[in-house]
């Protein structure tokens, strides 16, 4: 009974988390300009909470704009919601940026500094598994179908090695990570930068088993209506972050060397791939 508690508890605190908008505000504002930033809901909407506020509520005070802190419960509500345009600020993976710049229209701004994506396949670490043909026919765990390093990428070398698998899906990175560890899957998808922020409890139960080629990262992207003067004050915070002790302090938690300038065609070569996933809830399994 108590842990049945407990687990509802959790439960009412991550959803209240992810659809909740935690406001970055700098000191001594007068109602300065306020934008919704969303982040892909990798991780636990605790875990995200954790690592993205204080780096927004920095990059607020640089800016001197209100900035709130937004999630999903899971990737597909996620998707949904940049589809609808829900978010001034978008942080997304490379094949959601492809999408979602043409409709609503998302223009990228900035980028991960010194980072390519590549996607892992993680087994437990006493796994007898030693190479991804052994994983054939077994049901190996992703956090979502267009979740692009994650799920994406490994499932595309499965499929190049013709290796065919039971594709399963979870709610985030974080997810997969423990389904893994605790036995329930003989593999998972998932990208270093999460295995490496994940409780080391269950980090330490896991080892990679192979990589995928390397991509460009996901996007920082701003939607049509966000005034042009008041997203280079945004973009000019965070890339200023990484040139300074209070700064890298913050990116730490996120696995960040820093935040780059970013344009629209540096995603090109994820458009050459012509995925062509659904995305939001509609296009969940």
């Amino acid at each position: 009974m108590e842990n049945n508690m407990n687990l509802a508890i959790k439960r009412i605190f991550i959803t209240l988390i992810s659809s909740l908008a935690f406001l970055a505000q700098p000191a001594g504002a007068d109602s300065p300009t306020e934008l919704s930033v969303g982040i892909v809901p990798q991780q636990s909407a605790s875990a995200l909470a954790a690592a993205w506020i204080p780096l927004l509520s920095e990059a607020a005070q640089r800016a001197g704009v209100r900035l709130a802190f937004r999630t999903a419960s899971d990737i597909p509500t996620f998707e949904d919601r940049v589809k609808n345009g829900d978010y001034d600020i978008v942080y997304m993976n490379p094949y959601h940026y492809t999408v979602f710049s043409k409709a609503p229209g998302y223009v990228a701004f900035a980028r991960e500094k010194e980072r390519k994506l590549v996607g892992i396949i993680v087994v437990a670490k006493d796994s007898p598994l030693r190479n991804i043909a052994e994983l054939q026919g077994k049901a190996v765990v992703f956090p979502a179908p267009a979740a692009f390093a994650a799920s994406i990428l490994p499932r595309a070398e499965f499929a190049r090695q013709n290796i065919p698998i039971e594709a399963k899906y979870v709610i985030s990175h974080d997810s997969v990570y423990r389904s893994v560890a605790q036995g329930s899957f003989a593999a998972g998808g998932g990208i270093k930068r999460t295995l490496e922020a994940i409780d080391p409890a269950i980090s330490s139960r896991l080892r990679i088993l192979t990589s995928t080629p390397a991509y460009v990262p996901h996007a920082f992207a701003a939607h049509p209506r966000v005034d042009k003067r008041t997203l280079e004050k945004v973009s000019s915070a965070l890339f200023s972050l990484h040139g300074d002790d209070t700064g890298r302090r913050l990116l730490e938690p996120l696995s960040f060397k820093g935040i780059e300038a970013a344009q629209d065609k540096d995603w090109d070569e994820i458009r050459r791939l012509n995925i062509q996933l659904p995305t939001g809830h509609r296009g969940k399994p």
